[in-house]
């Protein structure tokens, strides 16, 4: 019985490591597969107005030969919308992800984005930070009526 247990063990070791490394090799065998190449992963709002506009871009480029097609780009929670293109991206091609994130809540913030692909270096995580500070308020003076 424990022989069997560790012929168990040393088959399902090798089957993992045979198929981690045939995957590493295809992916860098495969000069054509698509790769993304961001020009920023982390944009930073700075101090913003609470109600302001918090919408941002992240640009990336298609530098492998075969189209990239972006599969989902999941926000970490719902205060942070993304969108993106559907289409394809032909090699040496550009677009962008439009992250919009909702500035009605004050304080500081975190967030990341994961982006999935058909990239060979998919998932990339894209990330926002600021702080929202809440909006001035008016105060109107009294007119004394005589």
């Amino acid at each position: 019985m424990k022989k069997a247990l560790a012929l168990l063990v040393v088959a399902i070791f090798t089957i993992s490591i045979s198929c981690s490394q045939s995957s590493d090799v295809d992916a860098k065998s495969n000069k054509k597969a698509p790769f993304i190449k961001f020009e920023i992963l982390e944009y930073d709002y700075g101090t913003i107005t609470q109600g302001d506009d918090g919408t941002c871009e992240f640009v990336f480029k298609n530098t492998g030969k075969n189209p990239l097609v972006l599969s989902n780009v999941r926000p970490s929670c719902g205060c942070t919308v993304p969108k993106w293109s559907k289409e394809p991206i032909k090699g040496g091609d550009e677009s962008s992800i439009e992250v919009k994130y909702n500035t009605r809540r004050p304080g500081s913030f975190s967030k990341s984005i994961t982006v999935y692909s058909n990239a060979t270096n998919s998932p990339i995580v894209l990330k926002i930070k600021g702080n929202v500070v809440a909006e001035p308020t008016v105060v109107k003076e009294k007119k004394d009526n005589d």
